[in-house]
């Protein structure tokens, strides 16, 4: 199945709930490999020297860490592969890493720092929508660029933003299809209370009107909240066919203990996440989650040899033990894209970059990916899958192909009152 879009360029944010931060960068222009001047915004970047900066930003405290701390060691890895195949532009990568500590304010404050004190070429990490959102700013502002590879909500495409993770049209739309076709006719929706469940969720209402899905219930909690009794007492008793998750976090560790507890499983309503992957399974108990569903754009049992490699140098790298999600391999091939669009514009400069953007691909462990000059979104194919008893993600059904990005759902009639 191949989902299309043919709406126009919406580069520029719909809108947003933060203010702008409005910081001028420093020192001189950012310069091509040859240290001649591309761009026609001031910035401190210095490529005259052997080593380039980018910044890794991500949770490595908080409640978000259980999920973002994998997303570091990605990138980490991705950094020491492309240093040891000769760099960028012949630069080796020099890696600045912060902490955004899962607070929105704390992740601007450090994309500040990152890009006006470190001069960074780009930065490659956030996670919640709200973290994003309190980004965005920062880096139009200073017209930098932001690497960001979790799935999220869409109705939103930067120019300064390059969105690696799935958006709705490739996760949600396609997760609601399977759903339709299982059978399902009513849903609970559970989600943690910020930006990227509840936009999803009225997505998910306008989805569901339109194919005669009945909603109900409709429960939010703080991100890090640990009593989901009076929640999982709402669900058991509004009888739905299933329940669609979209509580991030270790929020979901007391979530699906107190679903099992209940005597609730997989068999009698089945919970379909878009924030679960594999190395949250492990947190949360394999018990707790056995025969739930996912829906990703990547599991670590992708059969491929492009999957097999970064699985092996992974687990080489950081455990045996370890395992990979969609999370990582997005943040993983955003570095990847990085350096091919860079080396296509022999430059960079963002405008460079932005130029040449359209049509970059990479055959990333998920498969050949490719970037839309349109959007800054790339293709990915959807995957639904099921957790098995080892803890893995194993696929229950595929697009079969790439699904063209359509943020804002503009392909959709039923979601166009969306935006």
């Amino acid at each position: 199945m191949r989902l299309r879009t043919t709406g126009t360029k919406r580069l520029g944010v719909l809108s947003a709930a933060v203010s702008a931060i409005a910081l001028s960068a420093c020192g001189a222009q950012v310069a091509d490999a040859d240290s001649e001047s591309s761009s026609t915004s001031d910035s401190c970047v210095d490529t005259s020297g052997d080593t380039i900066a980018i910044g890794f930003l991500n949770s490595l405290s908080g409640t978000m860490a259980i999920s973002e701390q994998t997303v570091h060691d990605s990138l980490q890895l991705a950094a020491a592969e492309i240093n040891a195949d000769g760099g960028v532009l012949g630069h080796e990568l020099e890696i600045v890493t912060e902490d955004g500590q899962s607070d929105p304010a704390v992740f601007a404050e450090r994309a500040t720092k990152l890009i006006t004190s470190d001069c960074v070429a780009a930065v490659f990490g956030g996670w919640t929508s709200a973290s994003r959102q309190a980004m965005l700013p920062v880096f139009e502002s200073n017209d930098s660029l932001l690497f960001y590879p979790v799935q999220y909500e869409g109705l939103e495409a930067s120019p300064n933003i390059f969105y690696t993770g799935a958006t709705t049209n490739q996760q949600i739309v396609p997760a609601l299809d399977y759903m339709v076709e299982e059978g399902v006719e009513s849903l609970f929706l559970v989600g943690s209370d910020y930006v990227f469940p509840r936009t999803a969720n009225r997505i998910i209402n306008a989805y569901a009107e339109e194919h005669g899905i009945e909603i109900l219930g409709e429960e939010y909690a703080p991100l890090g909240h640990t009593d989901f009794s009076t929640i999982v007492n709402q669900v058991s008793a509004a009888g739905a066919d299933a329940v669609f998750n979209t509580l991030n976090g270790d929020s979901n560790v007391a979530f699906f203990r107190e679903y099992t507890n209940s005597g609730l499983s997989a068999e009698e309503m089945p919970v379909l996440s878009v924030s679960i992957a594999e190395e949250e399974i492990g947190g949360i108990g394999v018990e707790n989650v056995e025969g739930q569903l996912t829906a990703w754009n990547y599991y670590q049992t992708v059969d491929s040899p492009e999957n097999e490699a970064f699985v092996e140098a992974f687990q080489a790298e950081y455990g045996e033990d370890r395992v990979t999600s969609d999370p990582m391999e997005a943040a993983y091939t955003s570095l990847y894209l990085w350096r091919a669009m860079v080396e296509e514009a022999e430059s960079f400069a963002v405008e460079d970059i932005q130029a040449v953007a359209d049509g970059v691909t990479f055959d990333a462990p998920e498969g050949t990916v490719t970037v839309s000059g349109e959007n800054q979104h790339i293709w990915k194919t959807s995957l639904i899958g099921r957790i098995g008893p080892d803890g893995l993600i194993y696929t229950e059904w595929t697009s079969g192909e790439p699904i063209e990005p359509d943020p804002f759902l503009e392909g959709y009639d039923w979601a166009a009152d969306l935006s």
